[in-house]
């Protein structure tokens, strides 16, 4: 790639945004520092002495997941931490290499094919292609590309979904249903409901949204984040790393951070704002984080789980029946949504939106 000349911030902007370049065709420019654009401040930017080494998420093994001793530890850990691994899941190895490939694939299109799925260009309002979080609001950038792909049916996604990845993503989410069901089956027991059923199955996750995230190598990583902290608008997010790692979750109540390691096939699974005001705070939709890496490249891969936007969202009434006050208010889930995107990410400040 000629190297063009970028002096300023406008300029930048226009590279990487409008032009389709993203983040990783900065980075492909070699810049020995990073752009003023990135640089972001100080409290924008994960205190590594606040993290701590000792502790982790925890790990569960899901292959008897009606075992009681299992769900038990899938509940606290939703309660407690809000974030935790499963292992033994029954989503094969190689959906979860093929579609980390087809992530790498989509990302090595030309600028120009890229540029397709730019929200100016993109055929359908599903597909968009983003650098940073919303470019339009961010003051400092983050280092990031995602393509964002909502699901609405197979037949939409062939029309519309990139060719390079489509077939990955479908399967991946195909192959997921199941684990995403058994961890609502086990999550809604705590709640005082039953099952899962056409009852309540189309507010816990009747839509589906996946992302292909990619951050490409950085100079001075330390100065400007991958994605800042913020908590997730769904009912459950199902993350899958590559094995690079800088996903930092934050401890519950209190300024601490944990890393998330990489585990080969595992997938890890996070409560989102959703399910927190649904469990009127009984379930933590805990603040995470992912720093920038100055030698390799990395990808994530999330699903996530959410109500319909249709859907009005509040504490549910079984919960509310055991006599617990209401925290949180009834609202339009897409109003959630996009008062959830109209601002830079910010800690667990959307649920603000929410409460009583």
């Amino acid at each position: 790639m000629a190297v063009p000349l970028i002096n300023d911030n406008k300029e930048i902007k226009t590279f990487v945004v409008d032009d389709g370049h993203g983040v990783k065709g900065l980075s492909e420019l070699r810049f020995k520092a990073l752009p003023e654009l990135f640089i972001q401040p100080h409290e924008k930017r994960l205190d590594m002495t606040k993290v701590v080494h000792h502790e982790s998420i925890p790990v569960i093994d899901i292959s008897d997941w009606e075992d009681p001793k299992v769900m038990k530890r899938i509940c606290d850990a939703a309660e407690n931490w809000g974030f935790f691994q499963v292992v033994n899941h029954g989503v094969p190895d190689r959906v979860l290499d093929d579609v980390k490939e087809a992530a790498k694939r989509f990302f090595s299109l030309p600028a120009d094919e890229k540029k397709k799925y730019l929200f100016k260009n993109s055929s359908t309002k599903n597909v968009r292609l983003v650098s940073s979080f919303i470019p339009e609001v961010d003051k400092v950038y983050e280092w990031k590309d995602y393509l964002s792909c909502f699901y609405v049916s197979d037949d939409e996604a062939s029309a519309f979904w990139p060719s390079v990845c489509r077939d990955q993503l479908l399967e991946y989410m195909k192959e997921s249903e199941s684990l995403i069901r058994t961890l609502l089956k086990v999550l809604i027991t705590r709640l005082d409901i039953p099952k899962l059923d056409e009852t309540n199955e189309p507010f816990l996750m009747g839509s589906r949204r996946i992302n292909l995230n990619y951050y490409p190598i950085c100079p001075n990583p330390e100065l400007t984040v991958g994605v800042g902290s913020h908590s997730d608008v769904s009912t459950l997010t199902i993350l899958l790393q590559d094995e690079t790692g800088g996903l930092y979750v934050r401890k519950l109540d209190s300024d601490n951070w944990v890393h998330v390691p990489p585990i080969k096939g595992s997938l890890t699974i996070n409560i989102g704002d959703a399910l927190q005001i649904m469990s009127n705070g009984r379930y933590k939709s805990i603040e995470h984080h992912v720093v920038a890496n100055g030698l390799e490249n990395r990808v994530s891969v999330p699903i996530f789980v959410n109500p319909r936007p249709s859907d009005v969202i509040g504490p549910l009434p079984q919960v509310i029946a055991r006599g617990e006050k209401a925290l949180y208010k009834h609202v339009l889930y897409s109003d959630y949504v996009k008062h959830f995107y109209r601002k830079p990410h910010n800690g667990k400040d959307t649920i603000d939106f929410a409460k009583v």
